[in-house]
């Protein structure tokens, strides 16, 4: 529907533009998406499970420290008794980490899995929600390739998340745990220098803060960019992404046409973009891995330079020595977590970015909706369907009814014709409340859920029975085999329990038949069609319409097209006219993170 030229009249209006939101915005998005979720106790116990397996690893870690001392001096002294028993003591220590270490690849596997479970199902949940689907894809550009952002970027969110959440909760409590170990062991070094001695308390600590901050600095204003080449990456992988799906469901129409040189040149230029990204990321990782590398190779001898002096000075033993290289390394790597994982963390951000804004662009597209006229929706409890002064705002000017007030009874069939630009699909989706923006009132029949019959009908994957019967209370197989027969697909009734993708199976024409088919399987009270029947030839049409007259006798049906009407069907005439002169729709300004209504609007949200 989307192709249709109202409808691509009527949209473009609300492109708005879009800004960043913060840090702060997408973190609070995030929080309030796993808060609310029915697996959010699930995942809490996973993620308190491995904060306690993460605990004991880091205590049997300062014992393995511990461990060094009397292991390495043993080996000074060639004490083989005292060697044989500190073996046996590694095997212990090392047996409980080999435990906690597969307990923690578990708990890890399980929050990855259960924070994907949170966060997807919740971009469902907002996504489908009624009419919110339509209304974001009309929204800008935080609209576009909402598949990536529900199935790729969220897996990669959930991932990223729990593999750095992980590491740096590891890191922290490793830290702590080392820095006091550390701390002990440098109030014995005493450097001697020119014949006076000097001691610096917690030296080796500082030593390694000073280190590792100096290169947590470089990386950071090194690796920064990725943030940025990373969001840009996604980004034209999903417009690649795209371009390859649209070519493959027009490969008829394309091969048709003689178009493969251009649908190649498009392909081609959409990889070119991609590979352009990627080469901007290839560029600052080798960038970053200058500065990373030459720190990771420095790091092979610094704990020893470092204590070195003291060593030779005799102030400590080899096992001592070793015991503080050790520790020195432990706090060492916790605080190198920043620069091992900069490039992770650049692309965390720019998922992050992602996922959070379309997010937060859903749960706020209903109030981009108020920041124009809206039409009045209401109920007749006398059962018509009513049409006040309606006037349905787009860009090029106003869509309305040529009679300012019409009124539509129960069981009435009426034509409602326009010409070209008049703007009919926009008139038929303002009806369904998809499209809210203008002025005046539609007054629906109270109790009655009308069906709307659009150009180009939905089928959602499963069986042929599924399909014509997913809605509310099951028909028989010869119901539905009859049907079939009287809009001329009884060759389908056989392939009832068939699976396929019966947009694909099936022609055009085909699939308008079959929407009809299930349409009067629904017995709906009032219908309302966009088009569908206009494409049909005189023998199908006439089909069509036999069928609705006999098994919908009394429902009223509204059929807005080109005016090829069946007066005898269709006994009653409207016309739709647009008005040019009519002040067009305005743009709304949208931030990526949240869609900003005027101050008006805002107080009466608050007022609610």
């Amino acid at each position: 529907m989307a192709d249709h030229p109202d409808f691509e009249a009527s949209a473009k209006p609300i492109a708005a533009s879009v800004e960043a939101s913060s840090l702060r915005d997408q973190l609070a998005t995030i929080r309030l998406a796993l808060a609310t979720s029915p697996i959010r106790k699930q995942l809490l116990w996973a993620c308190l499970g491995i904060v306690a397996v993460i605990v004991a690893t880091s205590i049997g870690q300062v014992l393995l420290n511990r461990w060094n001392e009397p292991f390495y001096d043993a080996l000074a002294r060639r004490d083989m008794q005292g060697f044989l028993h500190q073996l046996l003591v590694f095997a212990a220590i090392a047996g409980g980490l080999v435990v906690l270490n597969v307990g923690q690849t578990w708990l890890d596997q399980t929050i990855r899995l259960k924070l994907r479970e949170a966060l997807t199902v919740d971009l469902i949940g907002e996504w489908m929600r009624p009419a919110r689907a339509f209304r974001l894809a009309n929204a800008g550009a935080i609209g576009v390739n909402p598949d990536q952002r529900l199935q790729q970027d969220a897996g990669h969110l959930s991932d990223l998340s729990t593999g750095l959440g992980i590491g740096l909760l590891q890191s922290f409590i490793l830290l702590v745990s080392f820095v006091g170990v550390l701390w002990s062991l440098s109030s014995g070094f005493v450097f001697h220098v020119g014949g006076y001695s000097l001691a610096i308390p917690g030296y080796m600590v500082w030593a390694a803060i000073l280190y590792a901050g100096t290169a947590s600095w470089l990386s950071w204003l090194v690796g920064r960019p990725l943030i940025r080449f990373n969001s840009d990456r996604y980004t034209r992988e999903a417009e690649l992404r795209s371009s390859v799906v649209r070519v493959n469901e027009n490969v008829d129409a394309i091969a048709l046409a003689h178009g493969e040189a251009d649908a190649r040149r498009r392909l081609e230029l959409d990889l070119g973009t991609v590979l352009g990204a990627m080469r901007h990321i290839y560029s600052a990782q080798i960038n970053l891995s200058w500065v990373t590398d030459t720190y990771g190779w420095i790091t092979v001898v610094a704990p020893i330079l470092v204590a070195a002096p003291v060593y030779f000075a005799g102030d400590i033993s080899f096992g001592g020595l070793m015991m503080a290289v050790g520790a020195f390394n432990q706090v060492h790597s916790s605080l190198r977590w920043f620069i091992n994982n900069i490039g992770g963390i650049a692309d965390w951000r720019a998922t992050l970015m992602r996922v959070a804004d379309f997010r937060i662009a859903l749960a706020e597209t209903d109030v981009l909706h108020h920041s124009e006229r809206r039409m009045e929706f209401g109920e007749n409890p006398d059962g018509r369907l009513t049409f006040d002064k309606l006037e349905i705002a787009s860009r090029d000017g106003c869509t309305k009814l040529a009679e300012p007030n019409v009124e539509i009874r129960a069981g009435e069939r009426v034509m409602i014709t326009g010409d070209p630009r008049a703007g009919k699909t926009l008139f038929f989706r303002a009806i369904a409340g998809l499209w809210p923006w203008g002025s005046g009132r539609i007054g629906m029949p109270a109790g009655e859920v009308p069906a709307f019959v659009p150009r180009k009908p939905y089928f959602p994957l499963g069986t042929l029975r599924e399909v014509l019967d997913h809605a509310d209370a099951a028909v028989s197989d010869a119901e539905i085999s009859a049907v079939l027969a009287e809009v001329g697909l009884g060759r389908l009734s056989s392939s009832l329990d068939q699976s396929a993708r019966w947009e694909r199976e099936l022609s055009d024409d085909e699939q308008r038949l079959l929407a009809f088919a299930r349409l009067v399987l629904r017995q709906p009270k009032w219908v309302i069609i966009d088009e569908a029947l206009d494409t049909f030839d005189g023998a199908t049409l006439r089909r069509v319409l036999s069928m609705l007259e006999a098994r919908l006798a009394d429902a009223a049906i509204l059929n807005i097209g080109r005016g090829q009407q069946n007066i005898e069907f269709f006994p009653r005439s409207l016309a739709i006219v647009k008005d040019f002169e009519r002040p067009a729709l305005k743009p709304v300004r949208v931030r990526a993170g949240a869609i900003e209504p005027p101050p008006a609007v805002a107080k009466a949200h608050q007022q609610a």
